[in-house]
């Protein structure tokens, strides 16, 4: 498996193109030429990596599905879709289209979406619901995870954007918490860091039925997981997701902080890193290593 992802390092090292993001100032000042790779695998909870795969990376849009995983367990399918649909969008990530007739964001893999998503999480109090959709992701990992103080800082003077979606949201009905709390939220679930190895553990647990691999601990219900891997696979890379879906094959979700992470069910998680990103918010050559990946092992979902 090392030599293969080797290969799909040097498939992916071959691209150009891309910039990395400059409106979060603290994304601005990574380096470009990072480039990591991991597998994680459902059975046995193997984990092999190449190149930069422990450099700790922001989530950013990378936190969306295991946030709406918890989401999901506290409100039921039923419940979630009465804030936030589950439909492709066809446009940006920070786009503030909605659901024609519901006025809904379109769904939870988007900007606005995600921040609906984050308002309806469960808790006591903001800082239990804040506590506990940080835990989540760390449960998904098999580690501890936390935000990251200066990129949480960073995020909160660029998020004028965010705060008009958010606003939107509550305009429609969507939201379920205060705006500017479920904003907090958000802000704090995008600034958690992980390593590209950690985010394909992650990913491994969703395509193990919500079991992490590596810890055994039942993360989430299967039913969860499937429906967040329908989700990833029909809305996860923006509007990029149809080519993505054909060429690719796999449930994926990428993030502008340069990562990919994608699951095969029954199988294994991946994730790459690599911060220039195309005009979607797509990782220009983490696309490239996860076409190379699906072709080698055969991954494509309908092969």
């Amino acid at each position: 498996m090392r030599s293969v992802l080797d290969e799909a390092l040097e498939a992916g090292a071959a691209v150009s193109g891309g910039r990395v993001v400059t409106y979060v100032p603290a994304l601005a000042e990574v380096d470009p030429g990072l480039l990591g790779v991991a597998v994680a695998t459902v059975d046995g909870g193997h984990v092999f990596e190449a190149g930069d795969a422990d450099v700790p990376v922001a989530l950013m849009s990378a936190a969306k599905p295991f946030v709406y995983a918890l989401a999901l367990a506290d409100r039921g399918l039923g419940g979630m879709r009465e804030h936030v649909d589950v439909e492709p969008s066809g446009g940006r990530f920070d786009a503030a289209g909605t659901m024609p007739g519901s006025g809904l964001p379109y769904n939870p893999m988007t900007n606005m979406g995600a921040i609906v998503t984050t308002s309806l999480v469960a808790g006591d109090n903001p800082d239990a619901r804040r506590e506990r959709a940080v835990d989540c992701l760390g449960r998904f990992a098999g580690r501890p995870l936390t935000p990251d103080p200066e990129i949480l800082n960073s995020q909160r003077r660029a998020g004028d954007r965010n705060r008009a979606l958010a606003y939107f949201a509550a305009s429609t009905g969507a939201m379920g918490a205060d705006p500017a709390e479920a904003l907090d939220r958000y802000f704090a679930q995008c600034a958690v860091r992980a390593g590209t190895r950690d985010l394909a553990i992650m990913a491994a647990t969703l395509a193990g039925r919500g079991v992490n691999p590596l810890t055994g601990d039942v993360v989430t219900q299967p039913w969860v997981a499937r429906t967040v891997l329908s989700v990833m696979a029909t809305c996860g890379m923006y509007d990029a997701a149809g080519g993505w879906m054909a060429e690719v094959g796999m449930a994926a979700k990428s993030s502008v902080s340069g990562v990919i992470l994608a699951s095969v069910p029954g199988r294994l998680g991946l994730a790459v890193f690599s911060p220039p990103i195309d005009e979607h918010g797509n990782s220009v050559r983490g696309v490239e290593i996860c076409r190379h990946l699906s072709r080698r092992l055969n991954l494509h979902l309908f092969a």
